[in-house]
């Protein structure tokens, strides 16, 4: 049986292809409590309170779509061995090892899912300063929900291949991966088209998660779901749309796993399993609408020398 090819430490940060790049940066910016680090006429990189770098990219795009999700590793040697164990299973490298020559520095290696999906996975990055956390700001990333036409497949590749492990089911409907104890920092979602769901980002206390969305709806921004909280995982919930119809979420209280004694369950697909404090109700349209995105084939569609069987 293969080894993984890595030991993922965390969810570092993700990049969104978006139609209406500046307006959003500005959104993330004034509005969803992100701090900006770099900013140009092509996007925008955007922090948290925590020590990374970055947690958000924003690349103008003409279509909404996920650029690339970048998880943490220890170390370069761990890269390097990294690009070895891929390229022994005919995994598509878009990018390394090596330095990565971007904003946040670091030594990296960037390859495909059998989707299109790019994912990095990064060691010695740039680090700053952990911020006051009495504001009502995200400290981070916490998860990525991915829409996936075949959720088999995806949750194969990824365990298979990024050595993550699967917390629950949401029927056959969502899986739930996890890279460290929080209970995801990845989930899948059949849907018809591949596609990003959306981004979740941490606040670090029920009280920072009412207050930010009080923020936002200051700002005249109001849920299109939420505020509630979820079965799988336990996680609060509020989900919102950026300028250019990308959703994103507050969230808070992730479960933890202890992996000696987590079991993983299927839990069922009702209202009051999808939001125990009844405070919610069902999703809506809208926010369905928007949370199915559009169809995406990932930054290198077309490129068939590109593309990895989903059984690697």
């Amino acid at each position: 049986m293969n080894q993984p090819v890595a030991t993922l430490a965390k969810l570092r940060s993700v990049e969104l292809r978006t139609s209406a790049a500046s307006e959003s940066a500005d959104f993330y910016e004034n509005v969803w409590g992100l701090s900006v680090v770099e900013r140009g006429s092509e996007g925008a990189w955007l922090r948290g309170a925590g020590d990374e770098h970055h947690v958000l990219q924003l690349t103008a795009a003409e279509q909404n779509g996920l650029g690339r999700i970048t998880f943490a590793v220890r170390t370069p040697a761990e890269v390097d061995e990294a690009a070895r164990r891929l390229g022994s299973r005919g995994v598509p490298i878009v990018a390394g090892p090596g330095p990565t020559g971007e904003i946040a520095a670091g030594y990296g290696v960037s390859f495909v899912d059998p989707e299109g999906r790019v994912i990095q996975l990064l060691a010695a990055a740039y680090a700053v300063t952990t911020m006051h956390r009495s504001d009502a700001v995200p400290v981070g990333v916490t998860h990525v929900v991915l829409n996936t036409v075949d959720i088999d497949a995806a949750v194969a590749f990824y365990t298979d291949v990024l050595g993550m492990r699967v917390s629950d089911w949401s029927e056959h409907q969502m899986a739930f991966l996890r890279c460290n104890s929080d209970h995801h920092s990845i989930a899948f979602n059949q849907a018809e088209w591949t596609a990003i769901n959306h981004v979740a980002y941490e606040m670090p206390s029920v009280d920072h998660f009412m207050r930010g969305i009080g923020r936002l709806r200051h700002h005249g921004v109001v849920p299109m779901w939420g505020p509630g909280r979820h079965g799988p995982g336990d996680n609060t919930f509020s989900y919102f749309a950026d300028p250019a119809g990308l959703v994103c979420e507050y969230t808070s209280g992730i479960a933890q796993v202890e992996e000696d004694r987590w079991l993983c369950r299927v839990w069922r697909r009702v209202p009051e399993l999808s939001d125990t404090w009844g405070t919610a109700g069902p999703p809506s349209a809208e926010v369905r609408s928007h949370m199915a995105g559009v169809p995406d084939d990932g930054p290198f569609a077309g490129r068939a020398d590109l593309r990895v069987s989903a059984d690697r």
